[in-house]
């Protein structure tokens, strides 16, 4: 058992992060495969949403890769062939959207969305009243202490 436990800590250690690029997508020229991989960390695979294409192991994943390289392939600068990503997929192939009127609700939403709950447990709490007991009047009392045993006022 306790060679078991060393196992999966060591291997737990160990473990990095599976890149999902295949070795038929690399380019030849390490100096061009460098910068696909650099500009890779700044796209988002549209299927998995929050990896990056060179961690995902989706077909779109694979295609963005492809594309990617070919438009280094092609002499497209890292801005180039971001752009036309961006062109083709949308701003939200981005990991880090650019801040703009059409990227508004991508930066503010979870702002928005947290005020407004926060707005909607305060009008909640606010009208939430605490049950309070009214004073008994002169002849409920007498009715209680009648009912309690003949001890009134």
């Amino acid at each position: 058992m306790n060679r078991l436990a060393a196992a999966v800590v060591g291997l737990s250690i160990t473990a990095t992060v599976a890149h999902a690029v295949l070795p038929n997508e690399q380019l030849s020229d390490p100096k061009l495969e460098s910068r696909a991989r650099a500009i890779s960390q700044e796209l988002r695979c549209v299927v998995c949403q929050n990896q990056t294409i060179d961690d995902s192991d989706a077909d779109l994943a694979h295609d963005l890769r492809v594309l990617l390289r070919e438009r280094l392939l092609k002499g497209d600068s890292d801005e180039q062939a971001k752009a036309f990503l961006v062109k083709r997929y949308g701003t939200y192939v981005l990991l880090q959207p650019p801040f703009r009127p059409e990227t508004l609700v991508l930066w503010l939403g979870p702002l928005l969305v947290l005020i407004a709950g926060g707005m909607g447990a305060g009008i909640y709490l606010s009208r939430r009243r605490p049950q309070t007991a009214e004073a008994l009047s002169a002849e409920e009392e007498n009715q209680v202490a009648a009912l309690l045993g003949g001890q009134g006022r």
